[in-house]
C-alpha cells in the first residue's frame, strides 16, 4: 500500500505504513501524509497544541511550514507560533555571555510566558483566548500582540529549540522531534546564518562556542526524543527518516 494513501486507509493498512516509514528512508510528501494523519486523528475538546522540536538548523521550521496546507485542507484551522516570538530581553540571555552554552539553553526564552500567553490558553478548560507573541527579538522589547480567539478544532503548530523541557512539554498534545548530526547542522547555517552572523567563520565560531553545547545542554538534561510523540532523522531532508512514534 502506498504510503501516500495513509489517511484514507484501515487501522491495520496505516500500522504496517508507519513500520515502513519507521525502517526506510521516505520521500517527504509521504513523510507528510503521516504526520497529518497522525495530527489530524487526535480529538480533544479543546484546540491540539503540536510542538516540532530539534537542535538548530535540523529543519523544524521548514517542517512545520509544510504541515500547515495539509491540515487546512482537511478543513482544520491552524495557528502557526514559533518560540522566536518568546525571546528573554537581552540582559538575561546574555548574562552568562555572549558565547555562554548555559546562558543559550537556560537563558533564552520566556517559558513563563509561553505558557500563560499561548499554550495554557490553549489546553484542557482553557479560555482559547492566546497571543501568539510577548516579545520582539529584532527591538530587544515587549510586544502587545492582538488577543486572538482559536475554535475548538484547531491545531497549534508550534515550532522552536528546547521545546521538550520539564518547563512546557505538559503542555503539548503532540510532539516531533527533528534529528539531525550537529556535522550536517553546522553546513546547514553556514549557509543560512551568514548574513546574520557576517560570514561563515562567524557563524562556524557561534555555534561551536554556543548553539552546539548548549542543544548538548538540553540533549543531556531534557532527553527530548524520550518524550517525542515522533521522533526523525532528518539529515536527508529529501528522505525523512522516521526512528521513533509512540
Amino acid at each position: 500500500m502506498a504510503l501516500g494513501r495513509f489517511a484514507r486507509s484501515q487501522s491495520a493498512g496505516r500500522a504496517a505504513e508507519c513500520l515502513a516509514v519507521r525502517r526506510l528512508g521516505v520521500e517527504r510528501g509521504e513523510l507528510l501524509n503521516v504526520l497529518v494523519w497522525r495530527i489530524a486523528s487526535i480529538r480533544l475538546d479543546h484546540p491540539v497544541r503540536v510542538a516540532i522540536d530539534g537542535v538548530d538548523a535540523s529543519g523544524k521550521t521548514t517542517l512545520a511550514d509544510d504541515l500547515v496546507a495539509p491540515l487546512q485542507r482537511l478543513g482544520r484551522s491552524v495557528i502557526r507560533g514559533t518560540i522566536d516570538r518568546f525571546h528573554n530581553p537581552e540582559t538575561i540571555r546574555r548574562r552568562r555571555g555572549d558565547t555562554s552554552p548555559k546562558g543559550y539553553f537556560r537563558d533564552s526564552f520566556n517559558y513563563t510566558g509561553l505558557v500563560e500567553a499561548l499554550l495554557r490558553p490553549l489546553g484542557p478548560g482553557g479560555t482559547r483566548r492566546y497571543r501568539r507573541a510577548i516579545f520582539d527579538l529584532r527591538s530587544d522589547s515587549p510586544v502587545d500582540a492582538p488577543l486572538e480567539e482559536a475554535t475548538p478544532d484547531a491545531v497549534l503548530v508550534f515550532d522552536g529549540v528546547f521545546l521538550l523541557r520539564p518547563e512546557v512539554r505538559e503542555h503539548w498534545d503532540f510532539s516531533i522531534f527533528v534529528l539531525a548530526d550537529f556535522e550536517v547542522t553546522v553546513k546547514r547555517a553556514e549557509e543560512r546564518d551568514v548574513e546574520l552572523f557576517g560570514g561563515t567563520s562567524n557563524v562556524r565560531f557561534r555555534y561551536e562556542q554556543r548553539y552546539v553545547p548548549g542543544q548538548g545542554l538540553y540533549l543531556s538534561e531534557a532527553q527530548p526524543e524520550r518524550w517525542a510523540s515522533v521522533v526523525i532523522d532528518n539529515n536527508n531532508r529529501a528522505h525523512p527518516r522516521v526512528v521513533h512514534t509512540a
